[in-house]
């Protein structure tokens, strides 16, 4: 998300997938080890990358794909570039819905490379409209089209890899070794979570748990927890009415001082200014 809180920024997030559309310029923004892939396209200008400690440097045309774990570090010299974090549990869905993957498929989606193609020129084009215009129906629009991008990069970017040891969890496909240890973390974002608590729900001990997980989400289990409840805490701000304090409750933070520096320091933005910045839906009950 922007660091500047009163720079143009549209937000649009349903239960698949979180969108932001930046027109500003010069702005600046990090993504910190995201549950989800990742879509960073150039709408127009030019855009300074960091991802996995690669730098790459986009322009109008062109996008970036991340996988879940990884971060990024966005500067922009001239908008607008648009944003889409796409849950794992979808790219799933997708993927066995058409036949591209299975269930016990590990997708990865190339990336570290500045990437150009027509038909997601086209795609994010209509997106991007869907987004600036917010006609009515533009949910459903956004969720056709956004699914349509979700086939797109499994047929042209995707690489599966078979594995007997992945198991299906709520957030997507998962080493069964850790799948009890993210639906732990899923189930109680509320809590206070120790790595003692995630390793005993794996069956592992806090050393191996530890260095399990970072070499197979790429990041470690704390920094994936932060996520998830920044992840919970964007849904909540956007789908319901609950005050800031409420919201801090459920996703597990003693007070809302310490959520709002938490969720300033994951999305640039206070939670206010993020529920300032999202797209009216029919659905919204703020």
């Amino acid at each position: 998300m922007t660091r500047a809180e009163n720079s143009p920024l549209k937000i649009f997030l349903n239960e698949h997938c979180n969108i932001s559309y930046r027109q500003q310029r010069h702005a600046a923004w990090s993504n910190e080890s995201r549950p989800d892939y990742t879509v960073i396209f150039v709408v127009g200008g030019t855009l300074d990358c960091e991802i996995a400690k690669t730098n790459i440097e986009l322009s109008a045309g062109s996008f970036l794909l991340a996988n879940p774990g990884m971060s990024s570090k966005c500067r922009s010299s001239v908008g607008p570039v648009l944003s889409l974090g796409i849950a794992p549990s979808m790219v799933v869905d997708c993927g066995m819905r058409t036949g591209l993957s299975t269930s016990t498929n590990d997708i990865s989606l190339r990336s570290e490379t500045a990437l150009r193609d027509v038909g997601m020129t086209r795609l994010i084009d209509d997106l991007s409209r869907e987004i600036l215009d917010a006609e009515p129906g533009h949910e459903a629009v956004i969720a056709a089209v956004v699914e349509q991008i979700v086939i797109h990069l499994l047929r042209h970017y995707a690489t599966f890899r078979q594995t007997a040891s992945l198991e299906l969890s709520r957030v997507g496909v998962v080493d069964r070794r850790i799948r009890r240890a993210i639906e732990l973390m899923v189930a109680q974002l509320d809590q206070e979570l120790s790595l003692k608590d995630l390793a005993a729900a794996s069956y592992l001990s806090p050393f191996h748990f530890a260095r399990l997980f970072k070499k197979l989400i790429g990041t470690t289990p704390h920094a994936y927890l932060a996520s998830l409840r920044t992840a919970t805490a964007q849904r909540l701000l956007a789908d319901t009415n609950l005050s800031i304090t409420e919201v801090s409750t459920r996703v597990g933070y003693s007070s809302p001082s310490h959520f709002s520096r938490g969720f300033r320091q994951a999305t640039g933005l206070t939670p206010r200014a993020f529920r300032a910045s999202l797209i009216p839906r029919s659905t919204n009950l703020r």
